[in-house]
């Protein structure tokens, strides 16, 4: 299994890399629309769609949908990450509240509404951040990836208090509060490199805040949809790491807000 793992790192991580700071425009847009299919793809089983060609079908819509945002430009426009951050709202409502209000979200359908809203405002915060620039990409997928590893750590080292027992047993509020720390640091680390004033950087503050709580919900969100499904990864499509969206859920809720956050701040 480490051994997979480490084979499987060795050739995305480049390539991530390569793809999300080495492209812009409609390139950039391509790469992570590809990403955000595969991700698509892993969410028609998690919506219950088993059949090969029925899920063939809807990956076609989805990538017509992205086509016809990306023409009209509303694939780098804010009104898409309003929709998201309304439908991460509701995805709230439900992580707090299963498994009794699953009559409410598990039916095929519904299960795959919540894909449009997750998955379509994430790769439209992917273009807006970087059309903004690689800086503040960077922040925020730094500012995940701190998020996770400070929860690890922190959670393996203090870890007590659930913080969401019926969805996801192994996660703490001090992982979360451990995460938050690393956070902080980083935006205050973000705040220095660029300049920021001090009220600018109180924001950022703010902003990192909000935006790391939210990605542990999108985290939430997956582990939910899996334990409903009743599997333990979303695909295999990585060998060792499990599927996409094993790897990118606390970034489908974090990259969509930080984008609609972050130009009143920066």
């Amino acid at each position: 299994m480490l051994k997979r793992r480490v084979v499987t790192a060795a050739w995305l991580v480049p390539l991530a890399l390569g793809g999300l700071f080495g492209l812009t425009g409609g390139a950039f847009a391509l790469f992570t629309g590809a990403i955000v299919l595969l991700a698509a793809w892993e969410w028609t089983n998690l919506a219950g769609v088993t059949a090969q060609p029925r899920r063939g079908l809807l990956l076609a819509a989805l990538a017509g949908l992205m086509a016809l945002l990306w023409a009209s430009g509303a694939a780098r426009a804010t009104w898409p990450l309003w929709l998201g951050a309304a439908g991460w709202l509701v995805n709230l409502f439900w992580v707090t509240r299963y498994p009794m209000r699953v009559a409410q979200w598990q039916s095929t359908p519904r299960r795959l509404a919540m894909g449009l809203w997750v998955l379509l405002p994430a790769w439209v915060g992917f273009n807006v951040l970087r059309d903004a620039g690689g800086v503040w990409l960077l922040f925020v997928l730094l500012l995940v990836w701190g998020a996770d590893i400070g929860a690890y750590f922190s959670g393996r080292a203090w870890g007590r208090r659930k913080l969401a027992p019926a969805v996801s047993p192994g996660k703490s509020w001090e992982g979360v509060a451990g995460g938050l720390a690393v956070t902080l640091a980083l935006a205050l680390v973000f705040a220095a490199w660029q300049g920021l004033g001090v009220a600018t950087g109180v924001a950022l503050l703010v902003v990192t805040a909000v935006v790391t709580l939210v990605s542990v919900l999108g985290d939430l969100l997956e582990s939910m949809l899996k334990r409903h499904r009743g599997i333990k990864d979303s695909s295999q499509l990585l060998p060792g790491h499990g599927g996409v969206l094993d790897r990118i859920d606390s970034l489908t809720a974090a990259v969509p807000l930080f984008a609609l956050l972050s130009p009143g701040v920066l």
